[in-house]
């Protein structure tokens, strides 16, 4: 694992997450505590509206985290209730975390290379509806990570389980002069939280 990503998760302390937070969050836990158990692929598709920050913080920090507790076949995609592109800021605070990023593609949605070990294959970042064919179609676990996306979708087929984990978007604060304070706040959240999901489980 790239180091200094390594480092980061290692200083986060799941102390500071509440206990009606990490009611939750145990939710998702034991979902993919499920299906360690029984031996199956865990497909997790982190869904916002616009698939443009909160879903794809989401999703690069929780297969980060499965590498990180050496939990296999861990599959973190994303999607929105409409395609948009990942947000220049929440690429740029991944950047400042320590991940890798290379734009694969030009365009007004780019396809980014996301690396969070040297060796290991990358996170494709791309904004997509949460039902796009490069996202799982059945046997996934649906992980609403903004509130407006949760109610905005009453249904989405193939979910096995819908998790609600909704963030305050950190979208509210562009072109502000805390901008990158608060992007950097929210993605360590994310990751704290996400740690403690993977910190749950047992192999």
């Amino acid at each position: 694992m790239i180091t200094q990503i390594k480092d980061l998760i290692d200083s986060l302390s799941v102390n500071s997450i509440s206990e009606e937070r990490k009611q939750l969050l145990q939710t998702l836990s034991k979902y993919i505590q499920g299906k360690i158990t029984d031996s199956k692929e865990i497909r997790l598709n982190f869904i916002c509206t616009h698939n443009s920050r909160r879903s794809h913080l989401s999703q690069v920090w929780a297969q980060a985290m499965a590498h990180y507790y050496n939990i296999d076949n861990v599959f973190c995609y994303s999607g929105g209730t409409e395609a948009t592109a990942m947000f220049h800021m929440a690429a740029k605070t991944l950047v400042n975390q320590g991940f890798m990023i290379t734009q694969i593609t030009e365009g007004t949605n780019p396809v980014q290379s996301i690396k969070y070990n040297n060796d290991k294959h990358p996170i494709i970042g791309f904004s997509k509806t949460f039902d796009d064919a490069f996202n799982p179609q059945s046997g996934f676990a649906a992980v609403m990570t903004c509130s407006s996306a949760d109610k905005g979708c009453p249904f989405i087929a193939g979910a096995e389980k819908r998790i609600p984990m909704t963030f305050e978007d950190p979208k509210a604060f562009d072109n502000t002069p805390q901008q990158a304070e608060k992007y950097e706040e929210r993605s360590i959240q994310i990751a704290t939280e996400l740690k403690y999901v993977f910190s749950l489980l047992k192999k």
